[in-house]
């Protein structure tokens, strides 16, 4: 047994010696989280990990790291690009969110970069070309390896990429692959602000198809969007990796070649949660972070009594303590029999105890403002119903909805009333929601097929002046759930 061991050995030891190995470090929807939350997160500890690790590394970023917090907010995104300069980033690609500050406020951003934007699949309008600073793919060499990084960017970004066009991803994706290879690379991943396990619209991600058309010639894609985490999910040879949001992770693939030809290998990843106790702060870092704060915003406005969570706290119940809050403040300011709230617009929980205005702007950083909109019972029926993909995209107050489901867990026999009876395909109804969802933003699509007369706006309070508000009346106690309910 001693001699075969040992024969093993012998033969195995020449593959080790010629495998080299080298680390990709991996974010996405950073969303301008720079100091951690609960022990947890934040770029000191980030850079920690970075310093403790194997060198030299790639840091790679899959985009929305423009907005989120006060700091981006008011910044317009620029601060974000600072802390990313700092810590030295490669490379990032394109959010739906880089855009949250209108068209003429992305250039700065790009503009303001120490690093490319790699965006195969974007392009002015004017020129038919890259805009100033963006380029499609990133020919750099590390650790002696040379890696060919190409950017897909989110065709859906949150306000009118006014002046900008997009193209099919997988022909962009192509198209650069094709120019990449020239260039004979020994590595070759994607970074795409696209997840392959977004499960918001129901519908299988086109990210499984660039295993399926582009296996061999693409080793690692790394995504985003959808704030999951993925790990070590291959398909047709890919490596597919997510890391999550807000900086609580990061990702780490190891990227093994073989160091006589310089050639792809194997790759792994692996999850780094940045739990402060287990990593630690960089101290630079730190204190470069905290020159970066917005002053005037860590100010007890109020308390809650428990936590109020964003995510349903129930398997038989999809909705959650935070959205119904949310929903019942816009239903009560507008005076609405019906109100409706998008989940997506509610980033993180709202934590027990005392809560500060920069809690309320990470709940939810936009400028959103509330509006009526007059739908009859068979449009708002179907903007209900094709909310469920699976799961339930909104919250709603004034309306009692029911749902079963299937072996396979899928939704099916969505019921819903109002006031007790079922809603009339005839009837017209007076609904408050956001601004966003009533002009057609995002998953609020069908209602901008309304014209402009059905809708008002109310008023000139934020979702945020509202939910301020309501703290400074008194403690807030987290509200009861099952306006979404599963029944057997």
């Amino acid at each position: 047994m001693k001699k075969v061991s040992l024969l093993l050995a012998v033969l195995l030891a020449p593959v080790f010696l010629l495998a080299k190995t080298t680390a990709i470090y991996h974010t996405s929807d950073t969303h301008g989280f720079f100091f951690p939350r609960n022990g947890q997160g934040g770029f000191a500890a980030l850079a920690k990990v970075l310093k403790n690790g194997p060198q030299p590394y790639l840091l790679l970023d899959s985009g929305d790291f423009s907005n989120g917090t006060v700091e981006t907010r008011n910044s317009k995104g620029l601060k974000a690009v600072q802390i990313m300069n700092y810590l030295g980033y490669d490379a990032t690609t394109l959010g739906n969110h880089e855009f949250d500050f209108k068209a003429a406020n992305f250039p700065p951003i790009v503009q303001a970069l120490n690093f490319p934007l790699l965006v195969a699949n974007f392009f002015e309008k004017d020129t038919q070309k890259y805009p100033p600073h963006v380029t499609p793919y990133l020919i750099t060499e590390k650790n002696g390896v040379k890696f060919a990084i190409i950017g897909l960017g989110n065709r859906t970004p949150t306000q009118p990429a006014t002046g900008y066009y997009f193209t099919k991803p997988l022909v962009a994706l192509g198209n650069a692959l094709t120019e990449v290879e020239k260039q004979h690379p020994d590595v070759v991943l994607v970074l795409v602000h696209d997840s392959i396990a977004d499960d918001k619209h129901g519908t299988t991600s086109y990210l499984a198809d660039i295993a399926k058309e582009y296996g061999g010639r693409v080793h690692i894609v790394l995504g985003g969007h959808a704030h999951k985490i993925v790990q070590n999910r291959v398909e047709n040879g890919v490596l597919f990796v997510e890391s999550g949001c807000y900086v609580d992770n990061v990702s780490k693939v190891t990227v093994t070649t073989d160091d006589k030809t310089g050639k792809f290998v194997s790759a792994a990843s692996e999850l780094i949660p940045l739990t402060i106790a287990s990593t630690g702060e960089d101290a630079a870092t730190k204190k470069y972070v905290e020159t970066l704060r917005e002053p005037g915003v860590d100010k007890i406005l109020g308390t809650t009594t428990d936590v109020l969570a964003k995510n349903p706290t129930s398997k038989d119940r999809l909705d959650a303590p935070l959205n119904n809050w949310i929903v019942d403040l816009m239903q009560t300011y507008s005076g609405a029999p019906i109100a409706i709230h998008n989940n997506g617009g509610t980033r993180v929980d709202m934590p027990k105890g005392n809560i500060t205005k920069r809690d309320l702007i990470e709940i939810h950083p936009f400028e959103n403002t509330v509006s009526l909109v007059k739908v009859n019972g068979k449009l708002l029926k179907k903007f209900i119903k094709k909310g469920f993909s699976p799961r339930s995209l909104f919250t709603y107050a004034g309306l009692d909805i029911t749902y079963k489901t299937n072996k396979k867990g899928k939704i099916k026999d969505i019921q819903i009333y109002f006031n007790g009876k079922p809603l009339e395909n005839k009837k017209e109804y007076l609904i408050a929601t956001n601004t966003y969802i009533a002009g057609g933003g995002s998953e609020g699509r069908l209602f901008g097929q309304l014209p402009a007369s059905a809708k008002k706006q109310v008023g000139t309070l934020s979702i945020r002046d509202l939910m301020e508000q309501a703290l400074q009346k008194g403690p807030v106690t987290p509200p009861a759930t099952g306006r979404i309910r599963e029944v057997k």
